[in-house]
């Protein structure tokens, strides 16, 4: 369905808007209704190390935990697609498997069948072949490292992209799985079509290597502590990385990146990360730094109670903000209802501020996600007025070679053969003596299968050798 088609096929609320707001009270789903889980208790489930050790790692899991509430064809469905599809393995913790098909109560064989595969939360985290496009599974740009981080790594890890700031991938690691994921080059385990790639040096002297990159280039001054996932980290070796870079005097802001705060809630409210980041919190502010947590939230249902609980403790530790940064996913999250409920969701229920909104980097096996720019911009469109200035999320193209882009922002478009150009205004770590790098444009693709006929006619008359030549 169309954004268009989307808006006005809802009918308008009492407000007489296109989209009726609606504050909506927190609920924790009953993770009891999964036969797996019939018998765990509050206090198991409010525990992170029983979250952890109780994560769904397989097909052998899943079946354990759902029994027969879901029909074999979906789970002859899910096989197929971590054989020939996935690029990313399987690693779903308690806390998000239960914010699937959350309202649904079972009611027999099979009877969540229907529910689990219409549920945008299973659609990104536990895909089917089924959910892939035939035509196109892949575009014929998509690479593996699509925004080329790794062609920009200063040290082992860090990536020197943009002309003030850098990501540091500590570890290559997380908490859960997500199956859009753009670093899946590097990150989680290998799948039978994805052979991972790994860091070569220790952990001590990647991040040594890092924070002397730091200390000697003065001109960063913003540092995104990543992976992987933070969380996965062991807290005092974070801590001790982090102490390390707040005595770096040109640092002045540092994010923290988990996906854990949502994915995993129990684990930020462990007394000793709650201690620890109170700690670090305490010296950003005394030092004037900005402290901040980036999670990734991608639909509405993943904010529960734990996860405001979790976000509330890190700000009574003095973290400055929360912010998230969610992906743009067909079938997730693509309308303006789903958008603007997530972002309301995050907003009244756990002060977590919706910041930016990406379009689905082009990775393999990803197109049934993806959608095309033209769609971007109408959301963004559809999205303004209705949150307050400072909480509407920006939508961004991450485009190769170039970086984020606000999705107005294009400089031209090819809607038909789906190619939109853009510019930039700095140069990234690779293009220091390039002369053209800030007067040249820079190429996007939009999914083959958005475009009209004469453009996807165009591009299926393109074979290998000419396609990149476009």
């Amino acid at each position: 369905m169309s954004i268009e088609t989307s808006i006005a096929s809802i009918v308008e609320g009492e407000t007489g808007q296109p989209y009726p707001y609606r504050r909506v009270e927190l609920v924790e789903p009953d993770w009891t209704r999964f036969p797996g889980w019939k018998d765990v208790t509050r206090e198991e489930w409010e525990s992170a190390q029983w979250q952890r050790s109780h994560c769904v790692k397989n097909l052998r899991q899943l079946r354990e935990l759902l029994g027969d509430l879901v029909d074999e064809r979906f789970y002859a469905d899910l096989e197929r697609d971590q054989a020939e599809r996935a690029t990313m393995s399987m690693l779903i913790p308690p806390q998000m498997m239960n914010t699937m098909a959350p309202h649904e109560q079972p009611a027999g064989p099979g009877s969540l069948t229907e529910a689990f595969y219409a549920d945008p939360i299973r659609h990104y985290m536990i895909p089917v072949f089924s959910d892939r496009r035939t035509d196109w599974p892949s575009h014929p740009y998509s690479s593996r490292d699509s925004l080329h981080e790794h062609d920009m790594w200063a040290a082992e890890g860090l990536t020197h992209r943009y002309p003030t700031k850098v990501l540091a991938e500590l570890l290559p690691t997380c908490p859960q799985y997500c199956g859009h994921c753009t670093r899946m080059d590097l990150v989680g385990n290998s799948t039978p079509t994805v052979d991972k790639l790994k860091f070569l040096g220790k952990p001590v002297d990647r991040h040594a290597e890092m924070l002397d990159y730091l200390r000697t280039h003065p001109g960063v001054r913003d540092v995104v502590v990543s992976g992987g996932d933070v969380a996965n980290m062991p807290w005092a070796r974070l801590e001790e990385f982090l102490t390390k870079l707040l005595e770096i005097e040109n640092i002045r802001d540092i994010r923290l990146a988990t996906k854990a705060l949502m994915g995993l809630p129990q684990h930020w409210l462990q007394d000793e990360v709650v201690e620890g980041m109170s700690r670090v919190a305490g010296t950003a502010r005394a030092r004037g730094v900005g402290l901040a947590i980036h999670t990734h939230v991608n639909h509405a249902n993943s904010v529960t109670p734990l996860v405001a609980k979790a976000a509330q403790a890190m700000f009574d530790a003095g973290v400055r903000d929360v912010r998230n940064q969610g992906v743009i996913l067909n079938g997730v999250n693509a309308d303006p209802h789903a958008m603007l409920d997530l972002c309301f969701r995050l907003l009244d229920g756990a002060q977590i501020l919706p910041y930016y909104f990406y379009m689905c980097d082009m990775i393999p096996n990803a197109e049934h996600w993806r959608i095309s720019v033209a769609d971007a911009q109408r959301l963004q469109h559809h999205i303004m007025g209705y949150l307050p200035g400072f909480a509407t999320p920006r939508i961004v193209c991450d485009v190769p070679f170039v970086g984020k882009r606000w999705v107005h922002q294009i400089s031209s478009y090819d809607e038909v053969k789906g190619i939109s150009y853009w510019t930039k205004n700095y140069r990234t770590s690779i293009e220091a003596a390039d002369p053209e790098a800030l007067t040249r444009t820079y190429e996007y693709y939009d999914p083959i299968h958005t475009l009209p006929a004469e453009g996807q006619a165009w591009w299926a008359r393109q074979g290998q050798e000419t396609v990149h030549s476009v």
